[in-house]
């Protein structure tokens, strides 16, 4: 995946991973530091008028997925990356249109993770997510990941 700009990323996860093109998940941000997605909360909905649970932990972790695999291939290290495990809090309902910021939970500990992966071909590292709607914080992310090397 060669991702130039936020539309090279936007277009990626709607033709690989078809939920992000339902939601209509669009890229506000691309950084090496975060990836912000924005989702509308019409095909999103519940039946109380607020985000389904489900959309906001999708957008979630499509940002946080997004900001490790970014920094994986502009380094130049081929790999398969999956989530492991994740926690999400929903600190309030989410009455509109929604983005989800994904940084890593603890940026120092990147360097041991790509050196990690070279040598053992595997490793895991942590990126989070904020989910807001406007300036109210609408739900928090934690989730583990596992990048696999695919060797050449």
């Amino acid at each position: 995946m060669t991702i130039d700009s936020a539309r090279d990323l936007e277009t990626y996860l709607h033709a690989h991973i078809p939920l992000s093109a339902a939601m209509q998940v669009s890229v506000v941000s691309v950084s090496a530091e975060a990836v912000t997605l924005a989702a509308p909360l019409a095909p999103n909905i519940n039946h109380r008028s607020t985000a389904f649970g489900g959309s906001v932990s999708t957008l979630a972790i499509l940002s946080a997925w997004s900001l490790v695999n970014l920094r994986l291939n502009a380094e130049g290290l081929r790999s398969r990356l999956v989530i492991q495990s994740n926690r999400m809090d929903y600190d309030a309902p989410i009455e509109s249109d929604f983005t989800a910021t994904a940084t890593l939970a603890d940026p120092a500990a990147w360097p041991l993770f790509t050196r990690m992966l070279q040598r053992k071909g595997r490793a895991r590292v942590v990126a989070q997510s904020l989910v807001r709607c406007g300036d109210v914080v609408g739900g928090r992310f934690e989730g583990e990941f596992v990048a696999f090397r695919l060797d050449s």
